[in-house]
This record gives C-alpha cells, structure tokens and sequence, in this order.
C-alpha cells in the first residue's frame, strides 16, 4: 500500500505581500525542510518536487515556499534584500509546527538560506545549485555567503553547473555531485544517468545528511 503524503497550501503575509507555503507533511515528523526557489522559476523545480514526494515518508515535513513577486504573478525577481525580508516574516510559519526547522533552497533561494539562517534559528542549511558566481566571472564569488552561514551546510550541485562545478568549491563546503547535471539538475540525453537517477542521487543524499540534523 502505497502512503499517501497530506498536501495543503498556506499564504503568509509579507512585507512585498502573500508569500504562499506548500506543505508535503510527514505522518511522524521530526523535523522541517524549508526550501525557497531560484530567480528563474518557480516550486515547480525537478529537485524541490522530488524531495517534497520523497522525504516525508523519511520524517521530513518539506514546506516549499513560493516568494510573493512568484504568488503576485510577476516574472523577475526583486533584489536580495526583498528576497530575505519576505522570508524572515514567513519563517514563524515554518516554526509554528514546533520542530527544527532546517533553511533551504535552491539557486537564489539557496542564497537567502545562507544569508538568514544562523539569526533565525535554523538547525542547517542545504544549498541546492548554489550560484557560486556567475558564469564565466569565477572572480565573482560567492564563497563567503555559503560559508558564512556558520551553521551544518550540505550543498548539492550539479557537474555542468555554469554557475559553479563542485571542484570551484572551497575547503570545507565540497558538494554533493550530480553527474552530468546543470544548474536545474537536468541532464542530456546521451548522459550515463537518466534524470530520475540524477533526483535519486539529490533525494539520497538530503535524506541521509538530515538524519544526522
């Protein structure tokens, strides 16, 4: 019989408006995984989707959070600043449940993680796609914001990313590498690994790294 994970929406006030929290709850949770979506698109991604339908049934409610400019329809993104206030007044939301709650996200939101994590109280950090700097302008690094998060930090990244391939990590945040994968965690055709092994490799590593949180 296959356990059918509780799904239901929330819409949080923000400063920049209605932020809107998609939860996948675990039957016994033991903790939160909060995850904020990148600058180009929505809680839509192949990886948030794949770990909201795999880690409840490991004991992980997952609340994937839709930024307001997201629920508001609009196409770009505001800038960092917004970006970090709507998510300090959404986080009591994500605590109201009364369990740890670990700071996440891909891309851009990876980056409001890193940011706000340690004064918020979060019990991690995971890094999905991080954007270590922007393609092609490696001088441009964003080491500091990932390693600044002075909390347990586990990054996933993707082989191809043009924003940072797992070797331009520093000592000490070495990612997770998803073969052949982009920034979106796709990969091509002719790769030695199908996309569904690809989420395999993100859900497995998440769920053993959180067991451990």
């Amino acid at each position: 019989m296959t356990t059918k994970i509780a799904e239901t929406a929330q819409d949080v006030p923000t400063p920049a408006g209605n932020a809107r929290i998609h939860w996948y709850l675990a039957p016994d949770a033991r903790l939160v995984l909060a995850l904020g979506h990148g600058a180009g698109g929505g809680v839509e991604a192949r990886d948030l989707r794949a770990l909201a339908a795999a880690l409840p049934l490991e004991g992980v409610t997952v609340a994937l959070v839709e930024q307001p400019w997201r629920v508001a329809g609009k196409k770009v993104a505001p800038a960092p600043k917004a970006l970090d206030e709507a998510w300090r007044a959404l986080w009591p939301a994500l605590t109201a449940p009364g369990l740890p709650v670990v700071a996440g996200g891909r891309s851009a939101g990876a980056r409001v993680a890193c940011r706000t994590a340690a004064e918020l109280g979060a019990a991690a950090v995971l890094a999905l796609s991080f954007p270590l700097h922007p393609p092609g302008r490696p001088e441009k690094s964003r080491a500091d914001e990932l390693t600044g998060a002075g909390l347990p930090t586990l990054v996933v990244q993707g082989a191809r990313d043009p924003f940072g391939r797992p070797e331009e990590f520093p000592p000490g945040a070495e990612p997770v590498a998803v073969p052949a994968g982009d920034h979106g965690f796709a990969v091509p055709k002719k790769a030695d690994i199908t996309e569904t092994e690809a989420l395999a490799v993100i859900t497995e590593a998440v769920g053993m790294w959180l067991k451990a949180i």
